[in-house]
């Protein structure tokens, strides 16, 4: 089989690829990524020279590019995105164009080259907040961030085009993942490093917004069996099960780096922060996918990831 990756440099994209080159020996694939600030190809040095890897620069939104790259694969899995929601708040437009416009073109491409899968790479924020009990794929896309609501235009546009054309897409909503090749703009990696360099940690509101875990390497397994399982059409949430307030995973990052709770800073709130995200995931279990990562475990693991790589992310943080 052969896969087209986009935005395969970035975190979980550069996970993904290494997990389905490794898993299967006799897997092409084709990594598509315009290397924005959050691509970065240090992520995939351990397989640039495996021949069955290829990448390529390019940009989704740009059809000739995605035209170059299209025929002769058989599934199209799409990570790329611009994805931090703060960054959303400050300027909209480059969500909406990669997140919206460049699933079109994906789509389009799907559409004439006749693939046999093409795989949405969603969020759980497309749902909004949740204080009780947990989202299920039938529950209505309420999001309340630019990012969130660039996501839910693409599940949208993903799904017209199964209604309308028969294309075979599947769309995968997973909560926050955390691992090792994360760019430091993301909670873990941020305070992970901050904390490092004895800087302060910036804690939105009261520290009491609730986010699901899922660690990185669950996610690629379920993605991978939506590939090879899902149905066309359906919507599968991947959710980590680990539900923790956004202070006590702040506490547990700086105990795991060796720093007291004096470098936590309390900031104002974001505008529009969801206060709880949390997925039922009944459907993707009955494929036979469940996480193996323990929370704890690989929380500790990833913060000594980036103890043991200051290289990697010093010049990012820069």
């Amino acid at each position: 089989m052969h896969l087209l990756v986009t935005g395969g440099a970035g975190f979980i994209g550069s996970n993904f690829v290494r997990h389905i080159l490794t898993a299967y020996p006799d897997y092409r694939v084709t990594n598509l990524d315009k290397l924005t600030y959050a691509g970065n190809l240090e992520n995939l040095r351990d397989v640039e020279d495996d021949p069955r890897y290829t990448f390529v620069k390019g940009d989704i939104c740009d059809r000739e590019v995605v035209e170059e790259v299209a025929p002769g694969v058989d599934v199209i899995v799409n990570f790329a995105a611009e994805t931090h929601v703060d960054r959303s708040i400050t300027g909209p437009e480059p969500f909406v164009k990669t997140d919206v416009f460049g699933t079109l073109m994906l789509l389009e491409a799907v559409r004439k080259h006749k693939h046999k899968k093409y795989v949405q790479i969603s969020t759980d924020e497309v749902y909004g907040s949740v204080l009780e009990g947990s989202f299920t794929e039938e529950s209505p896309i309420k999001p309340n961030s630019p990012y969130s609501a660039s996501k839910a235009g693409a599940d949208l546009l993903v799904r017209s085009f199964f209604v309308t054309f028969g294309l075979p897409v599947v769309i995968t909503r997973s909560s926050n993942n955390f691992g090792p090749y994360q760019y430091p703009e993301k909670v873990i990696p941020l305070f992970v490093t901050n904390a490092f360099d004895d800087i302060p940690v910036p804690l939105y509101g009261d520290g009491l917004n609730v986010r699901d875990w899922l660690y990185v390497l669950d996610n690629c397994r379920a993605i991978d069996l939506v590939i090879h399982k899902g149905e066309p059409g359906e919507v599968y949430n991947v959710g980590g099960g680990f539900e923790i307030p956004n202070i006590e995973l702040t506490k547990k990052i700086l105990a795991l780096a060796g720093k007291d709770e004096s470098l936590i800073n309390y900031v104002p709130d974001r505008p529009g922060h969801d206060r709880r995200y949390s997925l039922d995931c009944t459907k993707i279990r009955a494929l036979g996918w469940e996480p193996q990562a323990d929370f704890d475990t690989e929380l500790a693991q990833t913060v000594r990831w980036y103890k043991d790589n200051r290289t990697w992310w010093k010049k990012l943080k820069k």
